[in-house]
């Protein structure tokens, strides 16, 4: 699927960030991909949501389109990077859809900038600590047959399909092959912060609707999960037992339902007492 919108530019502390913008009714819903991944992986569920909300999917730093060796790689710099965009694209208050990486993203951004977020979607992501360890990262993105010779080779490799085609967008063609766009050494920085530090405050600090969406075959455990939802009173789980880590890419259909029935709900009015 190709991106529908407009690609918009907001520049935070000289790092370029690249969002694209699909118009739509309010409330906006922001999109952040996992690691290594891109803003063109969201683009089917944009569609899913097509007509009822504004839809916006941002690169991260380290990136896509967005700056591709920013200076920094801190939890703090990623989530002010998303309060920065919100604010640009006057997004307020948005509702926070992050998978993995952009999952831990979304729920430091809530716990931080409450104002800015309507509700949160947390997609196959927990507070952090000794969940992935860096290394393993390095090693991952090491097998990867760089250059890919073709596309096809590219999603041939990322396991074909939905999932293997939207792991190959976000790939750039370049003279000897397809190329990603990323520095893989950048990509195991990301998650050095995470790894090694837990975020419970931050999740305990979130005030906001919030529904955790977990793959059985992911890496949230069922007793992580449990451990979030007592975390956070109030917050729901839905979970896909076959699915794995890119669930909203290997089950599209019931990902979209679920994202649309959460949508639904959070604006439907209140009930009065009495």
């Amino acid at each position: 699927m190709v991106a529908v919108g407009d690609w918009r530019t907001v520049s935070r502390d000289g790092v370029r960030l690249a969002c694209l913008d699909r118009a739509g009714p309010q409330p906006p819903v922001l999109f952040l991909h996992g690691l290594a991944g891109h803003a063109g992986e969201w683009d089917a569920s944009a569609a899913a949501l097509d007509g009822t909300h504004r839809v916006l999917a941002l690169d991260q730093r380290g990136h896509g389109r967005s700056e591709r060796r920013p200076a920094q790689l801190t939890r703090s710099a990623y989530v002010a990077d998303v309060a920065a965009v919100v604010g640009a694209l006057q997004a307020a208050p948005v509702v926070l859809v992050g998978q993995s990486l952009g999952g831990h993203t979304a729920m430091l951004t809530a716990a931080r900038y409450p104002r800015l977020v309507r509700a949160l979607v947390v997609v196959d992501a927990w507070p952090g600590g000794a969940r992935e360890d860096p290394r393993r990262i390095g090693e991952w993105l090491d097998r990867w047959p760089v250059p890919f010779p073709s596309y096809a080779d590219a999603v041939r490799f990322f396991g074909g399909g939905d999932r293997g085609r939207a792991w190959a967008d976000g790939l750039a063609e370049e003279v000897d092959g397809w190329r990603p766009r990323f520095v893989p050494e950048l990509m195991v920085e990301s998650v050095r912060e995470s790894s090694a530090t837990a975020f419970w405050a931050d999740w305990s600090a979130i005030r906001c609707p919030t529904l955790l969406v977990r793959a059985g075959r992911g890496v949230v455990g069922a007793e992580q999960a449990r451990r979030m939802l007592d975390r956070l009173p109030g917050s729901e789980l839905v979970e896909l037992p076959d699915a794995g880590h890119d669930l909203h890419l290997e089950r599209p259909r019931d990902w979209h339902r679920i994202l649309r029935d959460f949508l639904t709900r959070l604006a439907a009015p209140v009930p009065r007492p009495g």
